[in-house]
């Protein structure tokens, strides 16, 4: 065991989190974490959350960490986010995923999961991705729909994924709005296959004006499209 190890044998999890736990961070996180009841939040900043991760990777007391689910608090679901990232076999971080992301109940520990195994497995995700937006928890769904936006608009992208993330119907916003912020960012890179996602009915109606929206704001699409963009926006008003 390594010497920045030895530190944890002194004290929980929960007490190494709590050291760090910052009171007006947290009335600053609970107004963008709705979802989360306040009396759940510590207050530890991801930077923090981050280094205790990389002082807890690859020991026991990180292992028991991870077994014990559901957590009782918002920044012990952070702290198990960040230890997935580190897991290095992809195999492993499906697995503690599959775990995982069923009690994952805000968009913040949702979207700051990017496990770096998933860069060198481009061709087995977008499958495991798509079988992450059938489940039927919101923030299981979001997470896929994430994996595509951040993993596969660029070399790795497929036409097949756009009309993965048009079939999610929810009523649930933080799906919703992950599905317009991916419509919004793909039509920067493949703008060939995703306008017709915009100019059509493919998509859910409020995805695909939240979509028009985020594209219209983006510094990334020309003044042209955008009025393009605003003139299908206006369509729909009429």
């Amino acid at each position: 065991m390594g010497e920045h190890h030895k530190w944890f044998e002194e004290k929980t999890v929960l007490e190494a989190l709590q050291e760090q736990a910052d009171a007006s961070y947290r009335d600053f996180q609970c107004r963008l974490i709705p979802t989360v009841a306040p009396e759940t939040v510590l207050g530890v900043r991801v930077p923090e959350v981050r280094k205790l991760a990389a002082q807890l990777h690859n020991t026991e007391q990180a292992a028991a960490f991870m077994q014990q689910l559901p957590h009782r608090y918002y920044d012990e679901n952070n702290l198990h986010a960040c230890l997935i990232e580190k897991i290095p076999s992809y195999e492993a971080c499906v697995q503690a995923l599959d775990q995982f992301l069923p009690f994952v109940d805000n968009w913040a520990t949702c979207d700051m999961m990017h496990p770096r195994v998933f860069h060198t497995h481009p061709k087995e995700l977008p499958a495991q991705a798509h079988q992450w937006m059938k489940s039927d928890h919101p923030y299981t769904v979001r997470f896929g729909i994430g994996v595509l936006l951040s993993e596969y608009l660029d070399d790795f992208f497929d036409p097949v994924m756009p009309e993965w993330v048009a079939a999610v119907r929810s009523q649930e916003y933080y799906v919703n709005m992950m599905a317009a912020w991916y419509f919004a960012t793909a039509l920067c890179k493949q703008p060939e296959t995703i306008w017709p996602y915009l100019k059509g009915q493919k998509l859910d109606e409020w995805v695909r004006q939240k979509a028009i929206q985020k594209a219209i704001e983006s510094r990334r699409i020309s003044k042209e499209e955008k009025e393009v963009l605003r003139a299908l926006r206006r369509e729909k008003e009429k």
